[in-house]
Formats: C-alpha cells, structure tokens, sequence
C-alpha cells in the first residue's frame, strides 16, 4: 500500500494538472497583432486594425473558433522596425496563439529572425519577398509579394504593346526595393527592356530629374514603386510634367488614401490592386461574394469601401481562423502545418499555401485598373482576365 500512494499522489497531481489546462482551453483564443498605430505608416494600419476587429467579431457572433472566443491583443509599432520587435516579444510573453504582422515590410523583416527562433505562426501584411524567399518556417505574407505584382505588371505591359519601360523606386522602402528587382529580373522575359532605372528615398518631395531622364529615355511608360507620400507627391507633379505617357502605380496605391489627396491628378493613373478592390466590376461567383462581405460589413461601419489594407486584415484573420480549425489545435506547429496544407477564398483572392510557398497567391489575383472618376475601375485587359478566372 505505501508503494501505491507515490503513484497515487502523482495520479491526483496529473489530473489536477490536465484540469487545469482543461478551464485553460476553454478560455478565449488570444491572437497578436502588432500595427502601426502612430508614425507614417499609421494611415495603413489603422485600415489594418479596423477589419482585423470586423473580422473577429464576425467570427465571436457566429459560435468562435473549436468553441472558443477569439481576442485580438494589439501592440503599436509606431512604424519603427525597432518597436515591432519589441512588440513581438511582449506578445510572446501573453503566449498568443499567433500574430497577425505590421503593414511596414522593415518591421515585419526586422521581427522575422525572432518568429524564427520562437516558432510562433506569423501572418504578415506586408508584401516584402524576402519574407518567404527563403521561406521561413513560420512566415505566411498576406498581400501578394511585391515580386508578384511586377510579374502582373509586367503581363500587363506586355499585352499592350509596352517594350520599353522607365522604372523608379524608393531605395529605403523594402517594398519598393523587391519590386523593382521583380521588374529588373523578369522584364525580359516578356520581351521588355527597362530604358531608364531612377532611384529616390522616402523623404523625397520633387521629382522633376525623375521625369527629365524619363523623358530623355523615350520610355512608353513609367513604373514608380513607392509608398506614401512620394507617391502622392510624384503623382501630383506627373499631372502637370508634360510626359504623354501612362503612369503606373503599384498595390500601395490601391486606396482612398492615395486617391483623396492626389484629387484630379489620379484621373487616368495606372493602379494595380488585389481583386478586391474592384469587387463591383466581377462576375458573380465564389470570389464575388468573399469580397461583397467583406464589402458590406467595412462601408456599414465606416462609411466608405475597404482599401487594399483592409482587406489584408480581414483575410489574415479568415486565414487563421481555418487553420486552427483544421488543425483542431491552436499549438503553433499545428496552425502552421494546417496553413501550408490551405486552400481557402478570401477577398483578396484564391489562397494556396504550400511547405516550400508561404506566398500563397500568384499574379492572377491582381487588378491591373485605371482611376476614372476617382475610383478604380480595371482595364480592359484586366476584365477579361478576372472574367476568365471566375469562369
């Protein structure tokens, strides 16, 4: 008898203890995320952090996740790279299931190394393609990468009759960086020489060299890679340039937030965009109704349609919420086993993860369009192709 009551006592401490975990997992599911709040990039993730809680609540009315509530912890990254990693090691600390990444590429490759070691699932926003090339085990971007943007623009170009392009980029943009180096890697492929490759930094408010060496090149159009306020700067100043040539814009554009201060000088602008947001120009269909609800749920709380950056949340959350269900765990390597075995429609299109591809979307689910009226509307080659993947 005194033999059995070792075993005894480490029977009732064993079952205290699953009893513990048992009250544990029937609390809420936490979940990170780590947006930029304040700094120059607080104009995205506040669009970030808007959808992200419509997407949760959505999620909380309809029954939660393995019956469990889901509870969005949110850290400020104050658009530095320094804070995001800063951010993350507080998460960590509150043992999230997951974390849902900065919208700034700097702060998502600045955190990277500490997903790595800590092995937490991490759906970032931003569509840096260092992220995923290599891929790190961990890592899934939502946005397409800026690599495949390029490509998307680079078909467009080409089934336009473009063969000879300008390009410039923001040198201090980790964004901007990988899709002028999508555009310099696979420009020949389609059959386009870049005539002219100008450079500029983020501080950057005039951009009449810019256009003079463009215009010196006689290039048939010019592709900028840039984010916030360069952007609108140089789009206000083509307007008046004289360069009779189409201007392109990249995903980073792809909102109110670039159209509202451009004004009138958007009118004819090049903007290439996820799918969703130019959900009213498709056919009806599976990927029609991912963006309508999405759609509806934004503009009835807000007042407006969702930007590219909105949609990005909101497909995070959708992301996650079918892995852990998949998984029927929310231990990490389960979540990320789940995400790589993935194939799931969201706003911003058709998600297929894989072991050796943490991107997920290729360059179909991208709108190339023209602002008119101020509002994005896809080109002509942009409908048949959208009409041809919903068929």
């Amino acid at each position: 008898m005194r033999r059995l009551l070792p075993v005894l006592s480490a029977f009732l401490l064993l079952s205290a203890a699953c009893g513990d975990d048992s009250a544990t997992t029937s609390g809420p599911i936490q979940v990170g995320q780590i947006v930029s709040l304040t700094g120059n990039y607080s104009p995205l993730g506040s669009e970030n952090k808007k959808s992200v809680e419509l997407a949760v609540a959505k999620v909380n009315r309809e029954g939660g996740v393995l019956g469990r509530q889901l509870e969005v912890v949110v850290k400020d990254d104050k658009s530095q790279p320094d804070q995001s990693v800063l951010a993350f090691n507080d998460l960590r600390g509150d043992e999230v299931a997951a974390v849902i990444g900065s919208p700034f590429s700097n702060s998502a490759l600045a955190t990277i190394p500490l997903v790595d070691r800590e092995e937490l699932p991490y759906l970032s926003l931003t569509p840096a393609d260092e992220q995923v090339e290599p891929v790190h085990p961990y890592v899934f971007v939502v946005p397409a990468t800026s690599g495949t943007y390029a490509e998307r623009i680079l078909q467009y170009l080409d089934a336009t009759g473009v063969s000879t392009v300008a390009v410039a980029h923001d040198t201090r943009s980790s964004y901007a960086v990988a899709g002028h180096k999508g555009m310099r890697d696979n420009a020949s492929r389609y059959g386009i020489d870049i005539v002219a490759d100008e450079e500029f930094q983020t501080d950057a408010t005039e951009f009449g060299s810019v256009f003079g060496h463009v215009r010196g090149a006689k290039a048939q159009a010019l592709v900028v890679w840039a984010t916030g306020a360069p952007a609108v700067a140089l789009t206000k100043q083509y307007a008046t340039a004289g360069l009779d040539i189409p201007l392109v814009m990249t995903g980073a554009q792809a909102s109110k937030l670039f159209l509202d201060p451009v004004g009138a000088a958007a009118e004819g602008v090049v903007v290439a965009s996820s799918i969703g947001v130019v959900g009213p120009d498709l056919p009806a269909g599976a990927q029609k109704d991912a963006i309508d609800e999405l759609t509806t749920a934004f503009s009835d709380e807000y007042g407006y349609p969702p930007p590219q950056f909105a949609q990005d949340g909101w497909s995070a959350v959708q992301l996650l919420v079918a892995a852990i269900e998949k998984a029927g765990s929310t231990e990490p390597g389960a979540i990320r086993g789940a995400l790589e075995s993935l194939r799931l429609v969201t706003p911003n299109g058709e998600y297929a993860y894989g072991k050796d591809d943490h991107a997920g979307l290729g360059p179909e689910f991208i709108s190339v369009n023209t602002v008119t009226q101020g509002a994005f509307r896809p080109t002509e080659w942009s409908g048949t192709q959208l009409a041809e993947l919903a068929g």
